[in-house]
């Protein structure tokens, strides 16, 4: 039995934070172990997020790339998934607080694998998020496809020529794998989609801009392939910007500076952000506690085997860790979640431990359009259909669940082989909700509905809710 319990469980408790790839492949890991896991997410779903463009242009429906955790899980039995989102890590005390709909609640652990990954990073400028959304959840894919089809709507019913062509402009902040996916799925959403829908305005004529301040396309990719994925853009009416930097934005537009210093205005109504990513605030606050380092980018310093100093029993995966500049990408975290869990395996049989954790490259890809992608793996750089064909083969393997797998398979051939996309439907809840419910503010505070005969106050402190916990062990 651990010398660390705080009641009187027999098994090893772990506590996994994040439902992404990391926390998802490290709770299926655990699955044989003489364990008692609990999987604490904000979210109920599993989000496959290298899709999530698709669904933010109609081709897939949330629940494609967006499984629910607890439908994951359900037929693992050493597994409890927990709703909340984590507000604070006790290193000392070994417990992990978490908090939904005003109720704080808090779970010890004996081992702990933090996975809580990274949202966007508007570099400082937090305000520009009103009038650019992110690519980082479903509800950021949702207002996108919102702003995206009701952009070409409003163009319709524009009364002049300077009013259709903001609306008709679209923005896309950041030239690496996202922001061009983004790119080319606007271009052939309004050059092939529907180019027949409309009758007062031609949407072929629309413009797609895509903005990086580096001077390539694809910078992880490599001259040859960024440069093939850039012309390729090119070829479908995208003006690439490369050198441009975006100073501040508004409602209607864009103000960038080149590479000169020059500074212009790009009157658009619909921006996407698509550059940069900031981990978790949860890894400054374990650097704080442990004495780790944490980068410009949040992210926290790990050991060889991926835990902290002085602390072996908490492990740091995914986005959210610093080690050997392994980039942030999802098989860093699948991997990393894999290790993670066999260590605590050969943990709690009193096995040794394994070796230093190390990333095996399998490479990366990018989509650009329909039968046209680019792909790198170790030496080998390819482009072009036999890209795409590989692009679709992996990341249909890598979807969670079968059902998800054949109904991304239908609609793949709906859109590529056809012209239609079968998730073209859009709210204008889905489109505002989230600006109107920040400008609510602290209004906006849902807690939990007092049950006849609860007499604990709806909110507990994480103080409250371990004097709880200790009282009842």
């Amino acid at each position: 039995m651990d010398s660390n319990r705080t009641n009187g469980s027999a098994r090893h408790r772990v506590v996994i934070i994040g439902s992404g790839f990391g926390g998802l492949f490290a709770a299926q890991a655990l699955k044989r172990a003489d364990v008692e896991a609990t999987l604490i997410a904000r979210t109920t779903h599993h989000l496959f997020q290298p899709l999530l463009y698709q669904v933010a242009t109609g081709i897939l429906s949330e629940g494609e790339v967006a499984p629910t955790t607890r439908e994951v899980l359900a037929r693992q039995r050493n597994v409890r998934v927990v709703l909340g989102e984590v507000t604070a890590i006790d290193v000392e005390a070994r417990t992990v607080s978490s908090r939904v709909l005003g109720r704080t609640t808090v779970t010890p652990y004996d081992s702990l694998i933090v996975s809580a990954g990274a949202g966007q990073s508007y570099f400082g400028n937090d305000r520009f998020a009103e009038f650019a959304p992110g690519m980082k959840s479903i509800d950021d894919a949702l207002e996108l496809r919102g702003r995206i089809f009701n952009a070409f709507e409003w163009a319709e019913l524009a009364s002049t020529p300077k009013e259709i062509e903001r609306l008709m402009t679209f923005v896309v902040v950041g030239a690496g794998p996202t922001g061009v996916e983004m790119a080319g799925q606007i271009a052939e959403l309004s050059r092939r989609t529907l180019a027949r829908d409309f009758r007062d305005i031609d949407t072929r004529q629309t413009r797609i801009i895509l903005l990086d301040g580096a001077n390539q396309v694809l910078p992880s990719f490599g001259d040859h392939l960024g440069g093939k994925a850039q012309r390729r853009l090119e070829q479908m009416g995208v003006e690439v910007h490369l050198g441009t930097m975006v100073t501040d934005l508004d409602a209607t537009g864009v103000m960038v500076r080149d590479a000169a210093g020059r500074t212009r205005r790009i009157e658009a109504l619909t921006k996407v952000w698509a550059a940069g990513v900031q981990a978790s605030p949860l890894a400054r606050q374990l650097g704080e506690q442990t004495g780790a380092a944490v980068d410009r980018s949040g992210r926290v310093s790990t050991a060889a085997d991926l835990t902290l100093p002085g602390h072996p029993e908490i492990f740091v995966v995914g986005d959210m860790a610093s080690l050997n500049d392994y980039p942030g990408v999802a098989q860093v975290a699948i991997q990393g979640a894999r290790y993670a869990a066999k260590a605590i395996r050969l943990r709690v049989a009193g096995e040794e431990p394994q070796a230093p954790f190390r990333y095996f490259d399998k490479g990366s890809m990018a989509t650009i359009s329909r039968f046209s992608a680019v792909a790198s793996i170790g030496r080998l750089n390819v482009s072009g259909f036999l890209a795409w064909v590989m692009w679709l083969a992996v990341h249909l393997v890598y979807i969670i669940g079968f059902k998800s797998r054949i109904t991304t398979l239908l609609h793949w051939a709906v859109s590529f082989l056809g012209r239609g996309r079968s998730e073209r439907t859009v709210t204008d809840q889905q489109t505002f909700a989230r600006n109107a419910i920040e400008s609510m503010g602290s209004q906006y505070a849902p807690t939990l509905p007092r049950v006849p005969g609860d007499s604990r106050p709806p909110a507990q402190s994480p103080a409250q809710a371990r004097s709880e916990l200790d009282s009842t062990s």
